[in-house]
């Protein structure tokens, strides 16, 4: 049954800059980890096997939340929805900045998960009260945010660590989350749930995609070691398969699943879904790499950067992903969604085979690291914009928060390729990888990102008549 719709009441730049605060800050919290993480295995005695479950846990968690809060966002009402996930992540974050072992620092990374599912919350805000014109740009404004400030987490975290401690890095973005909430309860008004409360919960539908999700992170992790345990990645492997066949025969015959698959298979919304794969894919490719690049001796073909330089080194390719996302809405009010895509699509796929072929100055990978970022910030954005105006108003928490999974589920997919990599390339005896590895990477990265141009060429232009 739908709810009667009341009309929506606008609201103006203050309100779209508290949903930005508020994605700078979650951006900036969902980031510390990465950059930090030899740090953290140092002072609480972590194996690299608990080094990797910590790295990804986070990335688990919010695959999983995303779906549901889009979901209940378009039930419940975006913004009820999204104070009472951020009151879960704030408390998150407190519990990783306290925690005193690993156990502890593993709770606060599972509450923190929940904090990927505030952008389709912030995305049917900014639809239910804005026109769809300038529904795009502030779409573009939040995911460009997001972005930045998960770029700025990984620039300050190192710092922010050893200067002061490893405490302090999850508490000062948490109560920048915290301070951003009051804000967006404060200046956003209510908006109206689409659907009634009696519409059930599917359950087991949800557990089904946890165990999916699960299974997959941990085939990703286990990857570069198939050859030391390939019984053990056999066997996920299966698990994986009757998970996922488990998860459509349940999702298909379910009266309210939690994604209904035919939204799934809509042209626009699968579309949308491969181009942010591909596209994260690359991205996710490149941020490995290039540091691992810039961290190979000089003696070699590296530069012997420190973590405090290639943090400096990495700073234009921040500016440029949180540039990105305003710019992708502009133009895709302007020009379209698919004109935004491929134009990311070209530029990311020219930059990864540029570092290929050219990469002996520093100039070379700080250049082809900016221009990926803006990619990755056009492209994705442009594809949220895409999903978010191709379904009913009602529908848009759980269509966009489909395009943010895959894009989490890219990232894996190419940072696991890139270690992977670098892993087979590396000479026995030797902890230094062969420059043809980072070569052959970017070859590889490029090569899947340009063949995305077959799938964009198909789009819809994406401009409202």
């Amino acid at each position: 049954m739908t709810a009667t719709l009341a009309p929506p009441v606008r609201i103006g730049k203050p309100a779209v800059w508290a949903l930005g605060l508020l994605a700078v800050s979650t951006g900036a919290l969902e980031s510390v980890v990465a950059p930090t993480l030899p740090l953290l295995q140092r002072e609480l005695d972590m194996s690299r096997a608990e080094g990797g479950l910590l790295s990804i846990v986070l990335a688990i968690t919010g695959a999983l939340i995303t779906p549901v809060a889009g979901k209940f966002g378009d039930r419940y009402g975006g913004k009820r929805v999204l104070i009472r996930l951020m009151a879960v992540v704030s408390a998150g974050g407190l519990v990783s900045a306290l925690a005193p072992n690993l156990p502890v620092l593993l709770l606060g990374q599972v509450l923190q998960g929940a904090m990927v599912g505030a952008l389709p919350l912030s995305f049917i805000l900014v639809r239910e009260h804005l026109p769809d014109g300038d529904s795009k740009v502030a779409i573009g404004v939040v995911s460009g945010l997001f972005v930045g400030g998960g770029m700025a987490g990984m620039l300050s975290a190192g710092p922010v660590a050893e200067g002061l401690s490893r405490h302090w890095m999850f508490a000062l973005p948490t109560i920048a989350v915290i301070g951003a909430t009051v804000s967006v309860n404060r200046l956003m008004p209510d908006d109206t749930p689409r659907r009634s409360d009696d519409a059930g919960v599917d359950w087991l539908g949800l557990g089904l995609l946890s165990g999916t999700l699960v299974t997959l992170m941990l085939v990703l992790a286990l990857a570069p070691d198939i050859a030391s345990q390939p019984l053990v990645l056999g066997a996920l492997i299966v698990l994986l398969a009757a998970f996922v066949t488990g998860w459509i025969a349940v999702e298909r015959r379910a009266a309210s699943p939690m994604i209904d698959l035919r939204m799934l298979a809509r042209p626009a919304i699968w579309k949308s879904c491969v181009l942010t794969f591909v596209i994260c894919l690359g991205t996710a490719m490149a941020v490995y790499l290039v540091p691992q690049l810039f961290d190979v001796s000089a003696d070699g073909y590296g530069f012997g950067a420190s973590a405090t330089e290639i943090g400096f080194y990495l700073l234009p390719g921040t500016v440029a992903a949180t540039l990105a996302g305003p710019i992708s809405g502009i133009g895709a009010r302007r020009f379209g969604s698919r004109a935004m895509a491929t134009a990311g699509i070209v530029i990311m796929a020219a930059a990864l085979i540029s570092l290929a072929a050219v990469h002996t100055e520093v100039w070379h990978l700080v250049i082809g690291k900016m221009m990926i970022a803006l990619a990755n910030g056009l492209c994705v954005t442009a594809m949220v914009t895409s999903t978010a105006t191709s379904v009913d108003q009602g529908d848009t928490g759980i269509a966009t928060s489909l395009v943010l999974v895959t894009r989490v589920l890219g990232m894996a997919v190419g940072s696991q390729m890139g270690a992977a990599l670098l892993g087979a390339g590396t000479p026995s005896g030797s902890n230094v990888p062969a420059e043809s590895a980072f070569v052959t990477g970017f070859v590889i990265a490029g090569v899947v990102t340009a063949l995305a141009l077959l799938v964009a060429r198909t789009m819809s232009k994406g401009v409202k008549e």
